[in-house]
């Protein structure tokens, strides 16, 4: 797998779609490119500001060549119910009915997406959302939690390895300073290099899920 030359796919959200974010610096696009190196290719199709639900849409027409294919969503995902968390629950049941329901929701569309990738008989890999966001708090790490058990219990099933951007995007100098919840020069650069690392020692045909970081 090593020697082979490949097309890489990113598809998901701003995660891989960071280009705005780093003006005048190279974005995980031209990052990756940079390490795949001669023979391989790297094709972005994420979107910024997509959710789980968008993903079907992004690979319905991929590039020729295609072998292999990197997601990360979930992240809008969870933003888009990050208000509920100021919400004034009447009783510590309320509050975890209304999380349960988001978290089986957001289950429900991640399988959905992942039963779309496999149709397409490529080389699969996941990303967990990270959570070191310097403006993010206690409370919406622990709800980031709930989105991040779905993406990897779902992954698991799948024998899909995992980049656990939690573990990988870990310090302030990883976020872009002009949206702090898009991962910087420096933070892509960390991306693209676990990406790497992945392509150049998982053994994808034996659909095993390691998490690489």
């Amino acid at each position: 797998m090593q020697n082979m030359n490949k097309h890489v796919i990113l598809a998901g959200d701003s995660i891989f779609d960071n280009a705005t974010y780093v003006p005048g610096e190279p974005c995980v696009t031209d990052q990756l490119r940079a390490l795949v190196g001669d023979g391989s290719s790297v094709s972005m199709i994420a979107v910024d500001g997509d959710y789980v639900s968008d993903v079907w849409r992004q690979v319905r027409s991929l590039p020729d060549g295609a072998t292999h294919i990197f997601v990360s969503a979930g992240g809008n995902d969870a933003l888009r119910h990050a208000h509920k968390l100021g919400y004034d629950y009447l009783t510590s049941e309320d509050l975890f009915k209304e999380w349960a329901d988001i978290q089986a929701e957001f289950r429900s569309e991640y399988r959905q997406m992942l039963e779309a990738i496999l149709e397409l008989n490529l080389h699969t890999a996941i990303c967990t959302v990270y959570d070191a966001v310097p403006i993010v708090g206690a409370v919406e790490v622990k709800a980031l939690s709930l989105f991040n058990d779905v993406i990897t219990t779902e992954a698991i099933i799948r024998g899909f390895p995992i980049i656990d951007l939690r573990r990988v995007c870990v310090d302030p100098g990883d976020y872009s300073p002009i949206s702090p919840i898009e991962p910087s020069c420096q933070g892509g650069e960390k991306i693209a290099a676990a990406i790497q690392q992945m392509l150049e020692s998982h053994d994808f045909s034996a659909r095993r899920t390691v998490i690489y970081t």
